[in-house]
């Protein structure tokens, strides 16, 4: 039976008020799923009738929510799901799915702070100032400009950041998550002070369009934070102030300038020429899209102008090529719908006894067959010892890396 004694009504009728919206359920729907009059479900939602249990369990599954994410304890948060609803076509014929979306990141989210509750983790976050978009001069020199200072700030050099979603998560303390999204959405991003700036990118898209995305919707968080947004595929008309400032940093933050034209020049002082060989090596080398290689080079003057329209015109295809030239086709490290640290996190309130193997499950959304597959994989680690033998050892996570007193 769940356990609502000691709950908060109020803070209980606030989750319950949320899920309901989100599902698009009124008042009268909801009573009448409840047996209950409309004036009960108000009050209930108020928080002045303290719902019964069985009520509970009811609304829960009406609204498609776990029973756990309405009576877990803890501080109410404000959620992402009005924020990113109110920037949704209601016409479009993926609202539906654009919804459900917007859903699975709020749940994501709140999931995260839960742990982190639980374990008593303080959450990264190492953002740094928002930046005020400049009124004149141009938006794609500024967006470069900070896009240079942040790979400053963040010690990346001029390198590929071959792990972009590890460092944004980790040294500046994004919450990245990966679900389904219509095809022409990339991705979407909305901040609370209490669950963070929250990413949410479309893992239908391959790799390198997810890391452009990822880099895109970082732009949004150091111009616009606390403005929702969704980034659509085929916007049309022109952009605005911030959308520009988002693309120009994006371009910047994964091909800096200064470690574009270096490769270039390396290149061109080496063979004397820049071939489409060569165009598809150093796409792979920073792990980006021939196509976003080519606009970068024509950006810098590095190619003539109207390259890629050239190449598309005479049906180059990138994939084709790059298995031709043998290039080894880059993966992730991690592909999995929530970050490393909210992995780990639960795996550690799994085995200290904070959360049972079916909450384990869900909140790493799979069953406990591959629940506990997922504690092994954290708590073990493999070598090959000098006769090629594939070992396996206990992580010591526990043991103290300071020195001891005597």
């Amino acid at each position: 039976m769940v356990e609502t004694k000691h709950a908060d009504p109020r803070l209980l009728g606030q989750r319950l008020t949320a899920a309901r919206k989100a599902r698009g359920v009124t008042q009268e729907e909801a009573a009448k799923h409840l047996r209950c009059s409309r004036p009960t479900l108000i009050a209930i939602e108020k928080g002045e009738r303290r719902a019964k249990p069985e009520e509970i369990v009811k609304l829960a599954a009406y609204y498609g929510r776990r029973v756990h994410e309405i009576v877990r304890p803890g501080v109410e948060t404000v959620a992402l799901e009005p924020h990113l609803r109110a920037v949704v076509d209601p016409a479009s014929a993926s609202a539906e799915e654009i919804n459900t979306a917007i859903t699975e990141l709020e749940r994501f989210a709140e999931d995260y702070c839960e742990l982190e509750r639980l374990l008593d983790a303080k959450p990264v976050s190492a953002y740094p100032p928002e930046v005020s978009l400049p009124r004149r001069g141009s938006l794609s020199d500024f967006g470069e400009d900070v896009a240079a200072r942040e790979r400053e700030r963040l010690g990346l050099g001029n390198q590929p950041i071959l792990n972009l979603r590890q460092v944004l998560e980790a040294d500046v303390g994004l919450r990245v998550f990966y679900g389904g999204l219509p095809s022409r959405i990339a991705g979407m991003f909305a901040y609370t002070a209490e669950l963070g700036f929250c990413v949410f990118i479309n893992q239908k898209h391959p790799s390198e369009r997810r890391r452009a995305t990822l880099a895109h919707e970082y732009g949004h968080a150091l111009c616009d934070r606390h403005k929702p947004g969704i980034d659509y595929l085929d916007g049309q008309g022109r952009k605005p102030a911030s959308e520009r400032f988002a693309e120009a940093f994006g371009l910047g933050f994964l091909l800096p300038a200064g470690g574009v034209r270096r490769k270039f020049h390396e290149i061109t002082a080496s063979t004397g020429d820049f071939q489409v060989a060569d165009l598809c090596r150093l796409s792979n080398y920073y792990w980006v899209s021939v196509q976003a290689m080519t606009l970068r080079l024509e950006e810098l003057g590095l190619i003539g102008k109207g390259s890629w329209s050239l190449l598309a015109e005479k049906g180059f295809k990138p994939r084709k090529a790059s298995e031709d030239l043998g290039l080894t086709r880059r993966h992730a490290k991690s592909d999995a719908p929530y970050p490393q640290r909210y992995k780990f996190l639960a795996v550690q309130a799994y085995r200290l006894g904070k959360i049972s193997e079916g909450q384990l499950g869900k909140f790493l959304r799979c069953d406990p067959v591959r629940a506990r597959e997922v504690v092994a994989s954290c708590l073990d680690q493999s070598f090959v010892d000098a006769d090629g033998r594939i070992l396996a050892r206990r992580m010591p996570f526990e043991k103290s890396l300071l020195p001891s007193r005597t």
